[in-house]
């Protein structure tokens, strides 16, 4: 039986009630986005128009997600609200921590030793508050999801960026940080702006060589790393309903490196058949049964420009492959046009490494696509000149690979397997030699590749393309190489060409699995004992943070004035990094260390002036942030566009917080970030004028004022008293409603929760 069945069977029988009601209070037909946020409004938020992009909004999601990496801070956070039990059905997968070194069964067994404090105190803790937990080994959070939880009309939030993934099965998903799931666990509304709203119109087929994945790095190549910020992206349209589920659930994935709130596409066949495949045909005929309200109106899509914010059209027929990169995931390259751009802009082009796989492309049609390029490649007497590795997403899509001879088929190619995990992809890959930091490039089919990623190297060049376009270069060694015209030397020393890839939506034979990897809760888990070691390195409870005061706002120091991109890798590093997630004390200590100065353009080397008012001593920001908190001065962090872009991880924002930095300032937010520090009982606050950066230097002292008229839509100002004596005062805007700003007068969103449920 699937999972949560009696949520989801009363979610469809009162469906088409509900969504009339929406109708017939706005007036008007609806998008998918629209049908699924109204109907899953909470009760303090009563049914009627709220203004997109502008009204702050409760919602009541159907479930949480939760990878291990970002479950251990949410569920200490959720031991402290007072609850004996999760609210909503939540998981906890065992994704993140699993590093690729060697192969499959070695690189798994190692993350079960090196890191078995950590699975068992999120077994103890999942198996306390009944929350289902997935083994390591099970497979990527987002994958697993997709094949199990996922479902038309839902709504979710989990705690990693790329949740929107469950979007393929058409559903609002939206990534979001431990503190956001915690309001949902504990049976708390769900606060979210209410999106605005892209639609993407795909008209046409794909054939040859192009892949679901090059939808979404056209659209990133079109509206930025940051031109979705504060919306879903809605596609529909003839070319939609011809691409297969999970090749929606890619698009959507990597729709979180163009800043949406999440993506999503209508109800189709597509999703009938792979629910179906996946043992929920109850869900499959459920849904059949209310498919028109499970989609657009038809004169949605029929007139696109009356009902979304921005449309954009996208025809199939003629969309080449595209490869994005590098260092940033919008940046578009044709492939036929990758060879003179990487000799126009000297990247390097000859590859050591080519991997495929992640949550983003781990399907079984993205694995049997790559392995038809393969299969070619053994046929026709081709050698790969660089490592091919694969990452596939989950257990099940594991066992069926292999039982269909595609292991075999992409290892007879050289290829090699990781564990079902993240690996590579978060930054989990032990590649040999990238302690050298030389220059290289790699091509993957992952969703980001910001500097060091994947390998720690600042100096990897990394380019996203489709698997099989991935798997095609592998055999070429060359990041210019284009399969849809050139052709390859073999053993023999004749000139051949690949066929374009073949490959089946779903498993022929059918999915199979022996363990899938999931434990249920106990029913009753009142006597389940959660501990955690008081001189564990890896683990530490929370102790609630302390409002910020008034007077902690005068006198504070610039902690750290980031130059460029600063997203949360940059903040807090994944990598090595990870197994810290549970401790923040631990974790602070990566603190700001991959951001960049303003003032000397280095990384993790900023000034402090406790010891001295006029001559800086130049620390790691951790230990400046820690001298200066010790010392009782407040610091603050002053940043450009799209600060804190990427990832969803909470301790990006908690670790400023428990390190003494009493505000962020920047030229705008990622959606994401902002509200994690929000959360956190933080200032997040932007310059009116983006001009008043330039105005911060590192020696001054700094003054945030009218925190005590701090109410919505109200501007503060911040003053900076320079060294010179002179002064520069500016305003800055925030986006706090009134609960947001009890957050912050209450220490943290947490805080207020436990108060909440204390009274």
């Amino acid at each position: 039986m699937p999972f949560d069945i009696d949520m989801i069977r009363a979610h469809y029988a009162t469906l088409a009630e509900r969504v009339g009601a929406v109708r017939a209070k706005l007036g008007r037909p609806l998008t998918l986005a629209e049908k699924i946020l109204y109907t899953h409004l909470h009760a303090e938020s009563p049914l009627q128009q709220y203004a997109r992009g502008k009204d702050y909004v409760f919602f009541a999601p159907d479930r949480v997600a939760m990878q291990d990496a970002t479950a251990q801070m949410a569920l200490l956070q959720f031991m402290m609200a007072g609850r004996e039990k999760v609210a909503v059905p939540s998981t906890v997968h065992c994704d993140h921590l699993i590093q690729a070194k060697v192969e499959a069964d070695q690189d798994l067994a190692a993350a079960k030793d090196i890191n078995s404090e950590v699975y068992d105190f999120l077994a103890s803790v999942s198996n306390r508050y009944g929350v289902g937990f997935w083994k390591p080994g099970a497979g990527i959070i987002h994958q697993v999801v997709l094949e199990n939880y996922a479902f038309p009309g839902g709504m979710m939030i989990g705690t990693d960026s790329h949740t929107p993934n469950a979007g393929g099965l058409g559903m609002v998903a939206i990534g979001v940080g431990g503190a956001d799931a915690v309001d949902v666990m504990a049976g708390m509304p769900w606060e979210l702006k209410m999106p605005k709203l892209i639609g993407v119109k795909l008209k046409g087929t794909m054939s040859g060589w192009t892949a679901s994945k090059d939808v979404i790095l056209k659209v990133a190549g079109i509206i930025s790393a940051k031109g979705g910020t504060g919306a879903i992206v809605e596609y529909f349209g003839e070319g939609a309903r011809s691409l297969s589920c999970t090749g929606k659930g890619t698009i959507c994935n990597m729709g979180a490196e163009i800043g949406a709130t999440t993506s999503t596409f209508g109800y189709d066949a597509s999703m009938s058949r792979y629910l179906r495949a996946t043992d929920r045909a109850e869900i499959a005929d459920l849904a059949d049964g209310v498919a028109e309200h499970l989609t657009g109106d038809p004169e949605v899509y029929v007139e696109p420009e009356r009902y979304f914010d921005q449309v954009i059209e996208i025809d199939l027929s003629t969309l080449e492959p595209l490869l994005n990169g590098p260092f940033t995931p919008d940046l578009a390259t044709p492939i036929s046009e990758m060879r003179e751009a990487a000799k126009k802009n000297d990247w390097p082009t000859e590859l050591e490494y080519c991997l495929i796989g992640s949550c983003t492309n781990s399907s079984y049609e993205d694995i049997s696509r790559a392995a038809s390029i393969a299969r070619q490649a053994v046929a026709k007497g081709i050698k790969p000149k660089s490592q091919l590795t694969i990452t596939p997403g989950s257990e099940q899509v594991r066992f069926t690979i292999e039982r269909d001879g595609l292991i075999e088929t992409l290892e007879e190619m050289g290829a090699i397997v990781f564990a079902n995990a993240c690996g590579p992809c978060i930054g989990q890959w032990a590649r040999a030699g990238s302690e050298k930091a030389a220059k290289n490039s790699i091509v993957h089919s992952f969703n980001r590749n910001f500097s060091k990623r994947a390998d720690g190297n600042p100096n990897t060049h990394a380019f996203v393309g489709s698997p099989e376009i991935v798997t095609a270069i592998a055999l070429s060694g060359e990041l210019g190489f284009n399969p849809l015209t050139d052709t390859l030397t073999n053993e023999a020393g004749e000139e051949v060409r690949l066929e374009p890839p073949t490959g089946f939506e779903l498993p022929p034979k059918g999915f199979d699995v022996k363990d899938a990897g999931f434990v249920a809760p106990m029913a009753d888990g009142s006597g389940v004992e959660v501990s955690v070691n008081p001189t564990s390195d890896r683990l530490q409870l929370l102790t609630p943070f302390v409002p910020i005061t008034t007077e902690q706002l005068t006198g504070m120091r610039v902690l750290l004035k980031a130059k460029g991109k600063c997203t949360t890798d940059h903040i807090s590093m994944a990598g090595p990094w990870l197994k810290y997630r549970g401790h923040l004390q631990n974790i602070s200590n990566n603190c700001f260390i991959g951001a960049i100065n303003y003032f000397n353009e280095k990384a993790n080397s900023v000034a402090n002036y406790v010891d001295s008012s006029s001559n800086a001593e130049f620390l790691a920001v951790p230990d400046s942030a820690r001298k200066y908190r010790d010392n009782g001065i407040g610091t603050v962090v002053f940043g450009e566009d799209n600060y804190g872009e990427g990832s969803s991880r909470e301790h990006a924002a908690m670790e400023p917080r428990f390190l003494g930095v009493k505000a962020v300032v920047v030229k705008s937010f990622a959606r994401i970030h902002e509200t994690n520090l929000k959360k956190q009982g933080m200032f997040a606050l932007t310059f009116v004028h983006p001009a008043d950066y330039d105005k911060v230097r590192q020696d001054d002292k700094v003054t945030l004022n009218g925190y005590n008229e701090m109410a919505p839509g109200k501007n503060l100002s911040i003053t900076l008293h320079h060294a010179d004596g002179s002064e520069d005062t500016f305003e800055v805007a925030h986006t706090y409603n009134q609960a947001q700003i009890d957050w912050v007068r209450a220490g943290s969103a947490l805080n207020k929760i436990r108060e909440e449920l204390a009274a």
